[in-house]
């Protein structure tokens, strides 16, 4: 979590070509999706001043609170192990919503026309819960479908769980050698194994 607060970190993925949806701190402000710069008066005096948004950016959370949850739709993500009367397939589903917004912050690239680039805005608001209650933020295309990014969002566990794998399961830290050529082997066969655990899974 927070890597979504990391501008500099969003910024070089953005530059790479990679897609991403990182969890981001509610705090965290942005522009609507559909604010426009406007010009500014000149004052005779210096530069012109650069086109800027009228209003100061909003947190994520107001953002996602003037929305509503009438904004929301609810999202299956996964199947998983606990099955009941009620949920017989162990569906994993909450309520979410995703917008658009323009991420703001000085560090980021403005356009010709002073506008920040626009990205989504995703929060899982459950239907227990007065106020949504994670946020994330993603760069994936304005036609991407939000089942898809909610379940990006959703596969950390997923990560974390190979990771413990990877450590503790098959031996990833136990490497006591002083070379990087015994590391890069010892590194190889743990992600080796690991591979064909996977294999077996599937």
């Amino acid at each position: 979590s927070g890597y979504g607060d990391a501008t500099e970190f969003r910024l070089g993925l953005d530059q790479r070509g990679l897609a991403y949806v990182l969890e981001a701190d509610p705090t965290a402000t942005a522009y609507p999706g559909d604010a426009v710069p406007e010009d500014r008066p000149y004052r005779g005096r210096g530069r012109y001043p650069a086109p800027a948004y009228p209003d100061k950016p909003s947190t994520l959370q107001k953002l996602v609170l003037a929305a509503g949850r009438r904004a929301c739709r609810r999202i299956t993500w996964r199947n998983g192990t606990k099955k009941t009367a009620d949920n017989p397939t162990a569906a994993m589903r909450s309520d979410f919503l995703a917008i658009r917004v323009r991420p703001a912050n000085r560090n980021i690239p403005r356009a010709s026309d002073g506008s920040l680039p626009e990205a989504w805005l995703i929060a899982e608001w459950p239907p227990e819960q007065p106020a949504p209650v994670t946020y994330w933020l993603s760069n994936m295309t304005a036609d991407t479908r939000p089942k898809t990014m909610v379940r990006l969002a959703k596969i950390r566990w997923r990560i974390e769980h190979d990771c413990r794998e990877l450590k503790h399961g098959l031996g990833l830290h136990h490497f006591e050698g002083r070379s990087f050529t015994g590391w890069h082997r010892h590194v190889t066969l743990t992600v080796l194994a690991q591979a064909f655990c996977t294999l077996l899974r599937l």
